[in-house]
C-alpha cells in the first residue's frame, strides 16, 4: 500500500517534460496574441515576426477599446453569458432530474429526441430562428441571443447522466414519503446533490456563450454588440490593422482569464467532486 502511494505521489522527468510541453503549446496562442498586440502592423508584416513584446501595447489597446466600443460589448457579453449560464444550469438540472428519476409516458423517446438534436448542425436553424426573432421584434436585441441558448441538449443529457448516479431513487422516495412535492424535492434534494455538475455545466455554458460568434453576428448589430460582434468591426477595411485586431482579441479574452484565476479552485473542485461521485 505504501509502495503504491509513493508511486502515485512521485513523477519522473518524462512526466514533467510532457506537462511542460503541453503547457507551452496551450499558452503559445495567448502569448503570441499579447506579443502581436504590442507591435505595429508594419513590424508584424516583416519576416521574421517579432518574438518579444514591443512598446505599442497601450496605444493599440486604447484604439481597439475606442474603435470597437468594447465597453458596451463587454457589459453586454457579461449579461448574456451570465444569463445563459444561469438559465442553462437551472433548466437542464430540472430536465435532467425528470429524465433520471421521474417516470412518465414517453420519457425514453423524448430523451432520444433531445439527444438526437445534438446531431443537427446549428447552421440549419439560423434562418427560421432569425425569422422568429424578427417576428417577435427582438432582432438586434440581446434577448434574441439569450433565449435560444437557455436550454441545451448536451446540458440535459449531462445532468441526466450525473443525477442517475449521484441521486439515489430511495432519497427521492423518502422525500415523497415526508410529504414533499416535486418543487421541494428539486430545491432541497436535487440541487444540493447536483451542485458539482452544475458548476461544471455553468462554466462550460458561460465560456461557450462568451465565445459564441455565428448567431450573435446574425442576430445583433454593431450598435448593441457582444464582444465577438464588436471585434468583427476591427477587421473591416481594405487593410485591417492586425496589431489593433490582436489587441481587441486580448481585451476580449482577459475577463475569462480573470474569472478563471478567481474561481479556478472552485471550478476544479467541482470537477473533481463530480468525478469522484460519478
Amino acid at each position: 500500500m505504501t509502495t503504491r502511494a509513493r508511486g502515485h505521489s512521485s513523477a519522473g522527468p518524462l512526466t514533467y517534460a510532457a506537462l511542460a510541453l503541453v503547457t507551452a503549446v496551450s499558452l503559445f496562442p495567448l502569448l503570441w496574441t499579447a506579443v502581436a498586440a504590442s507591435h505595429d502592423s508594419a513590424r508584424l508584416a516583416r519576416t521574421p515576426p517579432p518574438l518579444w513584446f514591443g512598446g505599442h501595447l497601450p496605444h493599440n489597446l486604447r484604439v481597439a477599446w475606442t474603435d470597437a466600443g468594447l465597453g458596451l460589448a463587454l457589459a453586454n457579453t457579461v449579461l448574456v453569458a451570465g444569463t445563459v449560464a444561469l438559465g442553462t444550469v437551472l433548466c437542464c438540472t430540472v430536465a435532467g432530474f425528470a429524465f433520471a428519476r421521474l417516470r412518465f409516458r414517453g420519457s425514453r423517446p423524448l430523451l432520444l429526441l433531445t439527444v438526437g438534436t445534438m446531431m443537427v448542425p446549428p447552421q440549419l436553424g439560423v434562418v427560421p430562428l432569425f425569422l422568429l426573432m424578427a417576428r417577435l421584434g427582438w432582432a438586434g436585441e440581446l434577448r434574441a441571443v439569450v433565449l435560444p441558448a437557455l436550454v441545451s441538449a448536451f446540458g440535459v443529457f449531462f445532468m441526466r447522466q450525473y443525477l442517475s448516479g449521484a441521486l439515489p431513487a430511495e432519497l427521492v422516495e423518502a422525500a415523497r414519503v415526508d410529504g414533499a412535492h416535486t418543487g421541494r424535492v428539486v430545491w432541497h434534494v436535487v440541487l444540493p446533490a447536483a451542485r458539482p455538475a452544475m458548476v461544471v455545466l455553468g462554466m462550460l455554458s458561460f465560456v461557450q456563450s462568451w465565445n459564441d460568434f455565428f448567431w450573435p453576428v446574425v442576430a445583433l448589430t454593431q450598435e448593441n454588440p457582444t464582444v465577438q460582434v464588436a471585434l468583427t468591426g476591427l477587421g473591416r477595411g481594405y487593410v485591417p490593422d492586425q496589431a489593433v485586431v490582436m489587441a481587441g482579441a486580448l481585451l476580449g479574452t482577459l475577463p475569462l482569464l480573470l474569472a478563471f484565476a478567481l474561481l479556478g479552485r472552485r471550478i476544479t473542485g467541482g470537477v473533481m467532486q463530480g468525478a469522484l461521485k460519478g
